[in-house]
Formats: C-alpha cells, sequence, structure tokens
C-alpha cells in the first residue's frame, strides 16, 4: 500500500506541473498589460511601472514562472491587491462554506441516487424503472443555477420556509448553518444524484448477471442481503469513482450556485476576483481547486482496497 501511495503521488507531480503552467499562462500570456488591467482605465504610467515592479510582471516569464513556484512550494500564494491580504489566507477564510455546501449537496445526492439506482435495477424493464431513468435524465438536463432560483421562488418567496440567501458559519449553531445551505446543496446535489443514480443502475444491472447472485438466491438468501451485500458490494467500485468526481466537481463548480445565494465561499472569491482582475487570487484559487480536486482522486484510489479487498494495489 505504502510503495502504491508513493508511486501515485510521484505520478502526480507532472500533472501539478502542467497545471500550473496553465495558469501562469493563462493570466500571463493574455493580450494587455496585467498590471494596467488590474488597475484599470484611471491608472498613470507611474501607477502601472510600480505594480509591474512590485509584482515582477517587468521580469521574463520564465523568472516570473520559476519565482512563483517557489512562493508555492513555501505556502506563499501572493497577495492580493484589492482585499489586501495574503491569497492563501483568503482562500482558508472561504473553503468553509464550500466545503459544507459541497458536504450537504453530496449527502443529498448519496440518499436519493443509491436506493434509486439499486431499485431501477432491481426493477429493471418495469414502470418504476423507467419513472427513475425519466426522472434521472431531467434531473441531469436542468441546469443548477435554473432550480435554484425555482427553489427560491417557491420554498424561499411563497412558501417563506428557508432563506432565500445568506450565510451562517457552523458556529452560529447547526440549523442556522443548515437552513442556508439547503436550497443551493438541493441545486447542486439534484444533478450529482441523477448520475450517481444512472452508475449505480447499470453497476448494478452487471453485477446482478453474475453467477454468484444466482448461487446466493438458489441458497435461498433473503433478496435484501442478496441485493445489498453481494450485488451491490461488488458493484461499488465504479459507483465510488463516480461519488469522488461528484464531489470533486461539487467543490470546483459552486460559482454561479454561491452567486445566486450569496454564499461566500471559493465560487463567489474567484468570481469576484476575475471582476476586480485580481490575478493573484486567480492564480491562488485555482490551484487550491486543483489540488482538492486531485487530493480526492488519489483518496478514492486508496480507499479501493479497502472497498473491495480484491484490489491490490500494490499490485503491478
Amino acid at each position: 500500500m505504502f510503495g502504491y501511495f508513493i508511486k501515485r503521488l510521484a505520478s502526480l507531480v507532472p500533472v501539478l506541473f502542467v497545471v500550473t503552467l496553465a495558469i501562469f499562462l493563462i493570466i500571463h500570456v493574455m493580450p494587455g498589460d496585467p498590471a494596467a488591467t488590474m488597475l484599470g482605465m484611471e491608472a498613470t504610467e507611474a501607477d502601472i511601472a510600480s505594480l509591474n515592479e512590485q509584482l515582477g510582471f517587468d521580469r521574463p516569464l520564465y523568472k516570473q514562472y520559476a519565482g512563483w513556484i517557489a512562493s508555492v512550494a513555501r505556502g506563499d500564494l501572493g497577495q492580493s491587491i484589492f482585499m489586501h491580504q495574503p491569497v492563501a489566507e483568503a482562500i482558508v477564510e472561504h473553503i468553509p462554506p464550500t466545503l459544507s455546501l459541497a458536504v450537504l449537496a453530496e449527502a443529498i445526492a448519496l440518499i436519493l441516487a443509491i436506493p434509486f439506482g439499486i431499485i431501477a435495477a432491481y426493477k429493471r424493464g418495469s414502470l418504476a424503472d423507467i419513472s427513475l431513468m425519466g426522472v434521472s435524465l431531467l434531473g441531469m438536463a436542468i441546469p443548477s443555477f435554473m432550480l435554484g432560483l425555482f427553489l427560491m421562488l417557491l420554498i424561499g418567496v411563497k412558501l417563506q420556509w428557508l432563506p432565500v440567501a445568506g450565510y451562517e458559519p457552523l458556529d452560529a449553531g447547526l440549523w442556522n448553518h443548515l437552513k442556508y445551505l439547503i436550497l443551493p446543496a438541493i441545486s447542486l446535489g439534484t444533478i450529482q444524484a441523477a448520475l450517481i443514480t444512472r452508475m449505480t443502475r447499470a453497476s448494478m444491472l452487471e453485477t446482478l448477471s453474475f453467477n454468484f447472485i444466482k448461487t446466493a438466491r438458489a441458497k435461498g438468501l433473503r433478496e435484501s442481503r442478496v441485493l445489498l451485500k453481494h450485488a451491490f458490494r461488488n458493484a461499488f467500485l465504479p459507483i465510488l469513482t463516480v461519488i469522488g468526481q461528484s464531489f470533486g466537481s461539487l467543490m470546483t463548480g459552486a460559482v454561479v450556485v454561491e452567486s445566486i445565494f450569496n454564499i461566500p465561499g471559493l465560487g463567489q472569491l474567484i468570481l469576484n476576483s476575475i471582476v476586480r482582475r485580481d490575478f493573484m487570487v486567480i492564480q491562488g484559487v485555482v490551484l487550491a481547486v486543483t489540488l482538492v480536486y486531485v487530493g480526492i482522486n488519489l483518496l478514492i484510489d486508496l480507499l479501493y482496497g479497502a472497498v473491495d479487498p480484491r484490489v491490490r494495489l500494490d499490485r503491478k
């Protein structure tokens, strides 16, 4: 296991190199002067020259990239021009709302998707199967921001059951924290639930056709035991992969939903940074989100051996 872990970490080095290079080039190779873009049209030549010197934009690109990578290795992601604070500090402040929203959305998706996928596979070709697949297809087709606006109008404005926007930290109490996240979590979790439902159904259908399932039924085991212990456990590896990818998507793709519901997470941070042209924050947030996504994929790979002992991670 340890050898596999080291190999996986080593394999991430070229991925991170390509990602950091792409992030750097997207910011610095765009037409125009980055400092002039950040300061706006009213900036003087002296202001632009001073900011270029302060940020090191007057140096060759390869030196800028090497200096940025060296700073990142020390944990220094730069300084925000508009927020007047280190980028790493701003990211740490904005991660908790995004993490809470992603965890709640993933929980909603799993609560809906796993039972629906198992039922659809067990009732293959029936009205229940057709209905669940139709609903899942509809869930994948509706954009999260559109569903969010509909929920705001129906539940927040018409019924007034939940607040339509805002955020309260966990320190304010669990319910005060969750009531602001339920509507955006449903908006984000619906699409993921539809995807996981379809994967669960497909994986379960394949597993239910194996001979060991027929043997288990021939032994007289209860159908619930056959489905959950024998079929679902053996079908879980592809589902686990989709769950990991969906959680990474929730962490990285909540920009619009966070803006609609006014949640001060990473999505709102990067959107505000784009509007302000705060390039240092954009670089830092994109890099942090990439590291989170890569870390989640690495964790999923390591969980394969725990979920299914037949998977030998250290085997070539």
